[in-house]
């Protein structure tokens, strides 16, 4: 059978997917990029916004319009958030919550009739990752968050914290550098709450990792800034624990923060990150700000302008605020009007490619150890230009030979100069 996946929003989606990936085809059966020649369909879905909603929705339709013969399996926030409405979609065969999606594998196999005993069982290759293009890895090991800031509908979709036991994470890492993979990112829906139910922590757990795990590049997914158990700092001295970190800010201002249900101050934040930069230079911090959040003045606005200058990130998500049912957020009082908040928006994104542009060039004249990937560009006769990503994760682009292949290698690349999209690079001894 051939098995197509697909998913929207965080990567703790992605993540869910090798997992699936690998469990198909456990159970003997392929996993293809075509969605048009797949006997089955699995859509991890999203609900982080109503136009994520709105975007899962169009997706299932599209899916099945352009497959109606496939069988169509729907999990992720939205399927969980509105089982019925997911499940009363043109072609959705199987809805799976995101409570039962370690299952997700054996309920579409038994409940669907789609054959679990197949004629030659394999163990896990390369096609559950390569198929799709990856030369990196997620991993999931944990689920569920235990606090409530006010914005949030994902803590509702994804329930109480869970987390795998350190040798279940060890176990897949070791595979999936068995089958070639060099980088592993680690994800959870609240990765810093790691081992909260298992009286462990995050560092235990990365620890673990280092000492039973071959892996050469150790990625940590979003972490929330409140988090970091004694010897956290320390992890990074190894280099093999890549110096980036995903810290969702969401506000420059401690009055907006609060009305959040933040727990961490300006301040605070500000100390973390000086911290990290002052043990590894060119250490990259990327964030979430969240633009228009209910009864943000234009002091508030300015004082979070203000910090987010003052820290400098190497990259910023924006997410222009809309109500989301369910939240305590929607029913905040003094919403701010759409042109605001659109003025706002274009403001930051402004602010946030200066600041992007300016850690690039920083890093100018530097030598890394770069991840190459698959994907690569023609580039004048009988040259190509090939990608990949630092340990602080700036993407770059080397031009070398057509009869060359740098795929899922490491080499030393030096920094030359910016470039559209990239960074550009030559190979380094």
């Amino acid at each position: 059978m051939l098995v197509h996946l697909k998913t929207l929003g965080c990567r703790l989606n992605e993540a869910e997917l090798e997992t699936w990936a690998q469990a198909f085809q456990k159970s003997g059966h392929q996993i293809t990029r075509q969605a048009e020649a797949a006997n089955l369909v699995v859509i991890n879905s999203c609900a982080v916004t109503q136009d994520a909603a709105r975007k899962s929705r169009n997706l299932i339709r599209r899916i099945h319009r352009d497959n109606p013969q496939a069988k169509l399996v729907v999990s992720g926030c939205y399927a969980t958030l509105n089982p019925d409405e997911a499940a009363a979609l043109m072609g959705v065969d199987l809805v799976v919550s995101n409570q039962d999606k370690g299952q997700l594998v054996e309920k579409a196999l038994d409940e669907l009739d789609m054959g679990t005993m197949p004629a030659m069982s394999t163990e896990p290759g390369e096609i559950s990752l390569f198929t799709r293009g990856r030369q990196r890895a997620f991993v999931k090991v944990q689920d569920g968050c235990r606090y409530r800031c006010t914005f949030c509908i994902v803590t509702v979709a994804r329930g109480e914290e869970s987390s795998r036991t350190v040798q279940a994470v060890v176990d897949e890492i070791n595979a999936l550098y068995a089958q070639g993979i060099t980088e592993v990112i680690l994800t959870g829906v609240h990765l810093g709450g790691y081992g909260s139910d298992l009286g462990l922590n995050l560092v235990a757990l990365v620890q673990a990792i280092m000492a039973r795990t071959a892996i050469p590049r150790l990625r940590l997914g979003s972490l929330e800034p409140w988090e970091f158990t004694e010897g956290f700092f320390e992890l990074f001295q190894n280099p093999r624990i890549m110096p980036h970190l995903h810290l969702p800010l969401q506000s420059g201002s401690d009055s907006v923060l609060r009305r959040m249900a933040r727990r961490c101050k300006t301040e605070e934040f500000a100390g973390i990150v000086q911290q990290l930069r002052a043990k590894i230079p060119h250490f990259n911090i990327t964030t979430d700000i969240i633009v228009g959040f209910p009864g943000e003045t234009e002091q508030e606005w300015q004082e979070s302008v203000d910090f987010i200058k003052r820290v400098g990130f190497g990259h910023i998500h924006i997410f222009t605020y809309s109500k989301r049912e369910g939240t305590k957020a929607a029913s905040l009082p003094n919403q701010i009007a759409n042109e605001i908040k659109k003025q706002r928006s274009q403001q930051l994104h402004e602010l946030a490619n200066s600041m992007k542009q300016q850690f690039a060039k920083a890093n100018l004249g530097q030598v890394f150890p770069v991840l190459w990937e698959a994907y690569s560009e023609p580039y004048g006769e009988g040259k190509q230009l090939v990608f990949g990503y630092t340990p602080n994760y700036l993407r770059v682009g080397c031009v070398i030979n057509n009869g060359e292949s740098l795929e899922n290698q490491t080499r030393n690349a030096k920094i030359t100069a910016l470039a559209e999209h990239c960074l550009s690079a030559d190979l380094a001894p």
